[in-house]
């Protein structure tokens, strides 16, 4: 019944008063939720069903069996509840992943008693489950997978976190909700690199390609300049190809300008950003220095982990 329950009124009934999400959550009493499970009630019936029979016929063994396994019941119940009641939930680092990939958020979390929490299950989107056991005086990290369907920051969802040990009778329940979230990435599309530019190693840009080096050719793309096709190569070549582009790598050093009025007359927005995305891991694995142009943002050119992250982290956000 609680899964019926409207979100915004499943939030407000669940919330954290002690704290934003951010730091470390600690379940209390008033935080854990117990009811029997389908077994328990089954095991309730069967009980009832025992006595009757062991009242009917003034069985006294029966009726001690019948207190036994009630006994029994209720300290599952005890237990189970017991099983959550002051473990501590920390949010950790998501790390970012690209459209259409799985994204893992980390939960830690931490035992001060010196009995271990054992069968804990959790869940995020309610069809992906994490099982596992915090050791007694412990700590342990679980990570809770989530699609990323598309690009942009991804939010972790409410969390269930339940336990049915030790019998299976009763499932006690929380539902924190850790503030994290994950950057998305648009999907990288591969296409070949643009034409790069000459710059000085001050830091001017001289135009297009230089004339020192001959680096190869490259299918042309719709940006090039007629004058940059290799006509002769392209007589030579089969009619299905595309018209190859000379690559020039001047002394000065290459830039790659990655503009996004390079793909803007697609008119769509998510290909020209899967585009660019896939260039940006193109040039870095190249390590060809590449700066970012988009509307209100420019980055420029370098190269390395930051700078990769940086581009990408802006591909994430555009609006």
């Amino acid at each position: 019944p609680v899964n019926l329950l409207p979100v915004p009124v499943a939030d407000w009934l669940f919330r954290w008063r002690q704290s934003d999400g951010t730091s470390p959550l600690v379940l209390g009493q008033r935080r854990v939720f117990i009811l029997p499970t389908r077994a328990g009630l089954l095991f309730a019936a069967t009980l009832a069903t025992m006595l009757l029979g062991a009242i009917n016929y003034s069985l006294a063994l029966g009726h001690a069996l019948v207190f036994l396994l009630a006994g029994l019941g209720f300290s599952g119940m005890v237990q189970a509840f017991r099983n959550l009641v002051g473990l501590s939930i920390a949010p950790g680092r998501c790390e970012p992943v690209f459209a259409g990939e799985i994204a893992h958020f980390p939960l830690h979390l931490g035992n001060l008693r010196d009995e271990p929490r054992l069968a804990l299950t959790l869940s995020a989107d309610g069809t992906r489950q994490v099982h596992c056991d915090v050791p007694a005086a412990g700590q342990t990290t679980v990570a809770l997978p989530l699609d990323a369907r598309v690009r942009g920051l991804l939010e972790l969802p409410r969390v269930r976190l339940e336990s049915r040990f030790p019998l299976g009778l009763f499932v006690a329940w929380c539902y924190p909700r850790p503030a994290m979230t994950c950057v998305v990435y648009p999907k990288p599309i591969a296409t070949p690199l643009p034409l790069p530019t000459a710059a000085a190693h001050a830091g001017e840009r001289h135009g297009l390609a230089g004339q020192e080096d001959f680096a190869g050719f490259r299918p042309r793309q719709p940006a090039d300049s007629p004058r940059h096709v290799a006509w002769k190569a392209a007589a030579r070549s089969p009619a299905n190809q595309p018209l190859p582009v000379k690559l020039f790598l001047g002394g000065t050093g290459a830039e790659l300008l990655f503009d996004w009025e390079q793909l803007a007359d697609s008119g769509n927005t998510e290909y020209c950003l899967s585009v660019l995305t896939g260039w940006v891991l193109a040039a870095e694995a190249a390590g060809i220095p590449y700066a970012l142009a988009l509307p209100g943002v420019a980055i420029p050119p370098a190269t390395g982990d930051e700078h990769r992250r940086r581009c990408l982290d802006a591909l994430a956000r555009f609006s």
